[in-house]
């Protein structure tokens, strides 16, 4: 499968690292086509790799990981191209972090809306899938770091969307998967972070995570 991956951080570099090793093409977009970070990760990671702008990466693509900051998540799908985007589906596992007054950080998304949200307005075009922003990148991709099932939850409006993450999310290792309903409900999923932040302070480790157990 080819799969674009927005970002070039820890948690792009991170998914992007595993779904090679799963034996998939994966272009990894930045703000240049020339991005130092994108290329040593290309490098590195062979043949199946490629870098280029978020366009780039977005026109090559099945599917597509919105791994950057909450913050500009908007402003880098417009630089990807609403036309590149159109009815792909997008894997958004950002969240809405405000760090203006510094740690730990707020979330600019009141209860009443979502970052998700704002990405299938913004994008009606595309087939938005909110899931994976309640674990630490390492968990995203490897959830045997934490011992027994737990749980991921994903929302979006569109079934076949989250019917094909879904089977992506299960190749990472995932089997207790939650489908919260439409995209609404990433209300709730973003909600997590400010006890999951806390939680990490206390634990000192972002090897956790949370079941529901029924």
């Amino acid at each position: 499968m080819r799969i674009g991956i927005f970002g070039t951080g820890m948690v792009g570099e991170t998914i992007a690292s595993k779904l090679i090793a799963l034996g998939h093409d994966v272009s990894m977009g930045s703000r240049t086509a020339n991005n130092e970070k994108a290329a040593a990760w290309a490098n590195k990671a062979g043949a199946r790799a490629l870098h280029g702008t978020f366009a780039d990466a977005a026109a090559s693509a099945e599917i597509l990981f919105n791994c950057t900051h909450g913050e500009a998540a908007l402003e880098v799908l417009g630089a990807a191209g609403a036309a590149n985007l159109h009815g792909k589906v997008l894997v958004d596992v950002s969240n809405p972090l405000d760090f203006s007054k510094g740690a730990p950080p707020t979330l600019f998304v009141g209860n009443d809306d979502s970052l998700g949200e704002r990405i299938q307005r913004a994008f009606p075009g595309v087939r938005v899938v909110k899931t994976l922003n309640t674990v630490n990148c390492l968990v995203m991709v490897d959830p045997a770091r934490v011992p027994g099932e737990h749980t991921m939850f994903l929302c979006g409006n569109d079934a076949a969307a989250k019917s094909a993450v879904s089977e992506l999310l299960k190749t990472f290792g995932w089997r207790d998967l939650i489908d919260l309903g439409d995209i609404t409900n990433a209300r709730a999923t973003e909600a997590l972070l400010p006890i999951w932040i806390r939680l990490w302070g206390v634990l000192k480790t972002g090897d956790f995570n949370l079941k529901v157990v029924r």
